[in-house]
């Protein structure tokens, strides 16, 4: 009985990876190896550079990150007592700007910051190919972020403390906090708003990319080309 319970179970498991195998038939190792991990590669390349170009690019514009609930910055923690305070007595417009030009400051990096998500999409080995293929449905973001994170930290960070500049956050940020640490029995706070919005602003531009590796792997409409549709049609 043991025996034909045995046989049963793998039976069912080679039915199961019929259409993996179909894959990994072209993958490295196979007799189609040059043609179809060039294929899959620049198939998995287009889907994260029509994530950076459809989902990414949303971010830049007015209100990109400050009206999108998916990646709108909120206050750190250390600041809420900061916006609840000046709310109750009668400052809400000020914590409201306060909370705008932060997101503010995302939406004018993102778009300085684009290009290096595409030089990273570039370095996409064949292995890293098969890999995010046959992997989970955010599998090409966690990769673009586990390849960029640090870099893309170093590289937002100044970019992020120039548009504070540029969109006045710095100002009103000093005025808010100067106003609030004025306030008796309250304890002065002088938060990192740069590395703090830096830190947000990277984990938004993650969010979309990876809202649009799901509609490619998972929309059939999505896959807008013909090498989309041949590649992700592996992994239906």
């Amino acid at each position: 009985m043991i025996k034909k319970t045995s046989i049963l179970i793998l039976v069912m498991f080679m039915a199961s990876c019929n259409e993996l195998q179909q894959v990994v038939n072209q993958m490295p190792g196979s007799n189609n190896t040059v043609l179809s991990n060039e294929v899959i590669a620049n198939g998995l390349k287009e889907a994260l550079d029509q994530g950076i170009e459809k989902q990414v690019s949303k971010l830049t514009a007015q209100d990109g990150f400050y009206k999108n609930e998916l990646v709108k910055i909120l206050l750190p923690e250390e600041l809420q007592k900061v916006d609840k305070t000046l709310r109750d007595i009668g400052l809400g417009n000020l914590a409201d700007e306060g909370l705008k030009v932060l997101n503010r400051a995302a939406e004018d990096a993102v778009s300085e910051a684009t290009p290096i998500f595409v030089n990273a999409v570039k370095e996409m080995t064949f292995t890293d190919a098969k890999n995010i293929l046959l992997g989970e449905n955010n599998a090409a973001t966690a990769y673009l972020e586990n390849r960029t994170n640090t870099a893309l930290y170093n590289k937002f960070k100044p970019v992020i403390d120039a548009s504070f500049k540029k969109v006045n956050a710095d100002k009103v940020w000093n005025s808010l906090i100067t106003k609030y640490n004025s306030i008796p029995l309250t304890n002065n706070v002088n938060p990192d708003l740069t590395d703090y919005v830096t830190q947000e602003a990277l984990q938004g531009v993650y969010t979309m990319i990876e809202l649009e590796e799901k509609e490619i792997r998972t929309n059939l409409s999505s896959r807008t080309t013909d090498i989309l549709r041949k590649v992700f049609a592996l992994q239906d």
